[in-house]
């Protein structure tokens, strides 16, 4: 069986790991918590990196941050992970979804002026596939508006947008803040794991402190006061020196990984093309805005009984590929509290994205050869 997914090791995980443990500090905020945050600042220019447990953490110390309150209302995707709205719903706002675009689960940004409205406080891109949103479009209504704009990009690490200034930009460095994701599904592993990004000065001192439990710890570690206590709000949202010490290993290898990761995305690709034409699926757009990093590949049946049918000849085959999210608007829990404006887009790639096997070691034309036996 070729799986969806399979954990990418680069050998020195284990070796790092003991390291850590044998320095005998292991609750985190150590040396490679401290190596892989520099890598972050240094390499994209984030203005302040802070590991977390995991992308959701992330998202719950940014709708902190920006004194999120009840009552107060967040533009996000549908097509997203519940993660995504849950770390807003927690501080009592309310979620007004967006839907995608025709051509791409991305939320459509030119419908979102529509939605704003008094008590809107932020909006959450979600950078999917790794596939940037059109930030300018974006950040002009964030300035207009006077509002926040957190950046989701749990999949999006080494992915890039370029504006209309025509500067290159890391995804996660153009909104306020943003997330990124390092659970073993991503390009970049530690099994569990998140970052949060800060991109404006104003958060920086107060992340700390949120990220330390809501103490002024880390400044006492710096020798800067000569206690510390508690001084606002927040959690234990730091990850341990095993996970930041695994995390290492695998940015010591991101350019390969990536690499590898990108040429078994061409290939899908390049091999695919007319047997998708020919079978009206569509394969993923590449805005000329944004760049690829090889999170995912998947296609967009023409409707549901194509995509099951496919699901399963793939498994009789060995293969398992598998859907994504259902739509948040039609939820159990948010359907009741969501408008009555139908998001057509949303639902389509619901019921018709399926996403492709897709990791460093995979045998990818084994998978395009069963595909293309399909009619």
């Amino acid at each position: 069986m070729i799986p969806f997914n399979k954990p990418y090791f680069t050998g020195k995980e284990t070796e790092y790991i003991k390291e850590a443990v044998a320095s005998g500090r292991i609750s985190g905020n150590g040396k490679y918590t401290k190596k892989c945050q520099q890598f972050f600042e240094e390499k994209y220019g984030f203005k302040k990196t802070l590991l977390t447990t995991s992308c959701t953490d992330a998202l719950e110390m940014a709708a902190i941050l920006i004194n999120l309150k009840e009552g107060d209302e967040v533009i996000m995707p549908s097509y997203t992970f519940v993660s995504t709205a849950n770390a807003f719903v927690l501080r009592g706002a309310k979620i007004v979804f967006a839907d995608s675009l025709p051509n791409h689960p991305n939320m459509d940004c030119y419908t979102l002026e529509a939605l704003i409205t008094p008590k809107t406080k932020v909006i959450v891109p979600v950078h999917y596939a790794g596939v940037a949103c059109d930030m300018d479009v974006i950040m002009e209504l964030a300035k207009k508006h006077n509002l926040f704009v957190v950046e989701d990009a749990a999949q999006a690490i080494d992915s890039y947008y370029t504006g209309k200034d025509g500067i290159k930009k890391p995804l996660g460095s153009i909104g306020h803040l943003a997330a990124f994701s390092f659970h073993e599904t991503k390009n970049i592993i530690s099994g569990e794991g998140g970052m949060l990004a800060i991109n404006d000065e104003q958060f920086i001192n107060r992340a700390e402190i949120i990220w330390e439990k809501g103490t002024n710890r880390s400044a006492f570690f710096r020798g800067e006061v000569d206690k510390y206590g508690w001084v606002d709000i927040g959690s234990s949202f730091l990850p341990s020196e095993i996970i930041a010490a695994f995390l290492w290993a695998q940015l010591e290898n991101l350019e390969d990984i990536q690499k590898t990761r990108k040429s078994h995305w061409e290939q899908y690709n390049s091999l695919l093309s007319e047997w998708a034409n020919h079978n009206k699926i569509s394969l993923p757009e590449i805005p000329n805005y944004a760049t690829n990093n090889a999170h995912m590949f998947f296609l967009v049946c023409k409707n549901l009984e194509q995509r099951t049918s496919l699901i399963q000849h793939l498994k009789e085959n060995n293969i398992l590929a598998v859907f994504h999210y259902i739509s948040l608007h039609k939820s159990p829990f948010y359907k009741e509290k969501h408008d009555d404006r139908i998001l057509p887009e949303t639902d389509k790639f619901t019921d018709c994205l399926l996403r492709l096997p897709l990791f460093y070691e995979l045998e990818s034309d084994s998978v395009v050869s069963v595909l293309l036996n399909y009619n």
